[in-house]
């Protein structure tokens, strides 16, 4: 990288990259459990029931990390950008 240029840090970018990352790690926890991830998440975020993840491969744990706002937030903002 030159040194003779600012370069422009985002730490909004890294977080939404995070909670992708947690999400994405989730689901697959989920499907390896024989559930349906996208039922179960949604399941999670309408209720706040962790209950709806499992805590295999500490799924559970690793989703009520992230605020459930701050999740629709980024899952809407990949469906906007995909659509």
């Amino acid at each position: 990288m030159s040194q003779d240029k600012t370069s422009l840090f985002d730490v909004k970018d890294v977080d939404n990259k995070i909670i992708r990352d947690i999400l994405s790690e989730v689901a697959h926890s989920l499907e390896e459990r024989g559930y349906r991830p996208s039922n179960q998440i949604v399941g999670y975020l309408i209720s706040g029931d962790p209950g709806y993840i499992s805590s295999y491969q500490d799924a559970r744990n690793k989703i009520q990390q992230i605020d459930r706002a701050k999740i629709i937030e980024v899952l809407l903002q990949e469906f906007f950008k995909n659509n």
